[in-house]
């Protein structure tokens, strides 16, 4: 049994640095979201100048693997959790990050493989779509 990420490292990991993504940005919709990200990985951009990847598998499955980091090897390293696409926003849904919570994210593509995301709970971010 793996251990539930704290709710601090939760941020950590899944949160990025709060940033406007400013007039360039162009808001995806659902089937735009799922061609973007469908079989990529995502590197969520982090206050440590570090970038967190989730890897969106086309069978719906996301993995976040932080076994990578040293501070997060002490917390359950790596969790598959299930993404899919819900009213015009990517959602996901991990077995203990987050304690299970659903969240659900608006996309807005910032050019050349960038993109800004917001929560449903008011966190934003930005983070690098692809290898």
């Amino acid at each position: 049994m793996s251990n539930p990420v704290p709710t601090g490292l939760a941020v950590l990991l899944l949160s990025t640095l709060c940033l406007t993504a400013g007039a360039a940005a162009e808001q995806l919709d659902g089937p735009e979201i799922k061609k973007l990200i469908a079989g990529e990985t995502v590197r969520l951009n982090t206050p440590f100048g570090i970038a967190l990847p989730l890897r969106y598998r086309t069978d719906g499955v996301v993995v976040g693997d932080v076994s990578g980091f040293s501070a997060a090897r002490m917390f359950a390293p790596k969790e598959e959790g299930r993404w899919w696409i819900e009213a015009n926003s990517l959602c996901q849904k991990w077995p203990s990050w987050y304690k299970g919570r659903q969240f659900c994210f608006k996309i807005a593509s910032l050019g050349k493989g960038r993109i800004s995301w917001l929560r449903d709970d008011g966190a934003s971010g930005t983070a690098r779509v692809g290898d």
